[in-house]
């Protein structure tokens, strides 16, 4: 869901644009209340694939956790090294450390450093994203990371101030959560700064402790950590 080629600004504004979408894609999309509604409504669209597959087995297969070439591929807890790479290779271009000509090779480095793993071909290497290709450059990637943490702390608001959330979509419903975005983030536009929004709805400034809560809470139930 990630708007790619889209002029979506620099920090902390890609930030909050991003978190809104990875909060329905990951939060909502990849969580277990999630497919207990809708699991067995795709099995009945797919049922010579998944008819007997259990939940759990399609849950863990969602939320599955591997190195991989492609950041929009990426899995909930590698996504941010994909980031990261991508940020420090910005910031040696940016500071002439590092010249075009050898963006390739380092980008390799920096794969096999952070993932243990190089592209095999540029295609899904340095190529991948359009950001560099159509000018944007430097800002950018680090927006999707800053959504990530916001996302997490306003679902963790919501939750606070709807207790029943999870409840609801586990049965398909999503009013709730929908309702407290669209009260304390939706309706404000772009009134306020992603920092303003993120005080104003949770009460507190951008923190990454509601993030980290998150992918604990989650992978560790899910790989017995």
């Amino acid at each position: 869901m990630e708007h790619e080629g889209t002029p979506l600004g620099h920090g902390t504004s890609s930030g909050f644009h991003e978190s809104q979408s990875r909060l329905w894609e990951n939060l909502v999309g990849r969580s277990l209340t999630f497919w207990r509604f809708f699991y067995p409504r795709l099995q009945q669209v797919f049922p010579n694939q998944l008819g007997s597959v259990p939940l759990d087995t399609f849950y863990r297969a969602v939320n599955r956790v591997e190195p991989s070439f492609i950041r929009t591929e990426a899995d909930e807890v590698t996504y941010n090294l994909h980031v990261i790479i991508r940020f420090e290779l910005e910031l040696e271009l940016l500071e002439g450390r590092l010249s075009v000509r050898d963006l390739p090779e380092a980008w390799r480095e920096g794969y096999k450093t952070f993932l243990g793993i190089a592209s095999p071909d540029d295609r899904d290497g340095v190529l991948q994203d359009v950001h560099w290709y159509s000018g944007t450059i430097g800002g950018a990637f680090q927006g999707y990371t800053l959504g990530n943490i916001l996302n997490a702390q306003f679902f963790e608001a919501a939750v606070r101030a709807h207790p029943e959330i999870p409840t609801e979509i586990e049965q398909g419903e999503f009013g709730a959560l929908h309702g407290w975005l669209r009260d304390n983030i939706y309706q404000h536009g772009a009134k306020f700064t992603a920092s303003e929004i993120a005080e104003r709805a949770t009460g507190g400034p951008m923190s990454i402790e509601p993030y980290i809560r998150y992918l604990r809470n989650k992978y560790g139930e899910l790989y017995k950590l």
